[in-house]
């Protein structure tokens, strides 16, 4: 009897141990699987620790929250834009501290300019305010203009592909311009 319930008692404690580690708590940022998981919307390995983002948003048809991650936090905002949900209050945006690797509320950072980015956005997020940084919605219309000026997810990389293609075809229907007059050639 007493093995009984001891087995008991530990089977039960182990079924709240792999609940408590089952990984998501249905508030909050998720813990990352770095260089693992993929961005939402590029679908890069999310690998910088210093900016990545994710959204926990809550889909109609769904009864629990879902997180998307990001690599960088023009990723989030850009995915985020078109979305049902992009105004629900309930959606959650975090992204990590610049300096720290922290989770912190992307709506209340400040941006600061001049990082290196996995998308080339070039924000640095962090918690305190400082001369020159942008606030969120001043880092969405930042975020925004750089992917209008450069396309940043795969016009600039097509664009040498359409090239090369436009080349061969040129080649293709263009005549050689030298001939072999060896015997055997004709």
């Amino acid at each position: 009897m007493w093995s009984k319930r001891l087995l008991q008692t530990f089977s039960l404690a182990g079924l709240f141990f792999l609940a408590a580690c089952s990984g998501d708590s249905g508030s909050g940022p998720k813990p990352i699987k770095w260089d693992r998981d993929a961005c939402e919307r590029c679908r890069m390995l999310v690998s910088d620790r210093f900016h990545a983002a994710q959204v926990r948003y809550f889909p109609s048809e769904k009864k629990r929250s879902v997180v998307a991650l990001f690599d960088d936090i023009g990723c989030a905002t850009l995915w985020l834009a078109d979305k049902p949900w992009a105004d629900d209050p309930k959606t959650g945006i975090w992204v990590a501290d610049h300096r720290t690797g922290e989770w912190i509320d992307a709506a209340g950072a400040t941006y600061v300019k001049g990082n290196l980015t996995p998308m080339e956005y070039g924000l640095g997020a962090q918690a305190e305010t400082t001369s020159g940084g942008l606030t969120f919605d001043q880092a969405k219309r930042h975020i925004t203009e750089v992917e209008m000026r450069f396309n940043a997810h795969g016009a600039h990389q097509s664009e040498p592909l359409k090239q090369q293609a436009e080349h061969r075809e040129t080649e293709q229907q263009t005549p050689p311009t030298h001939t072999h007059n060896r015997p055997g050639f004709e």
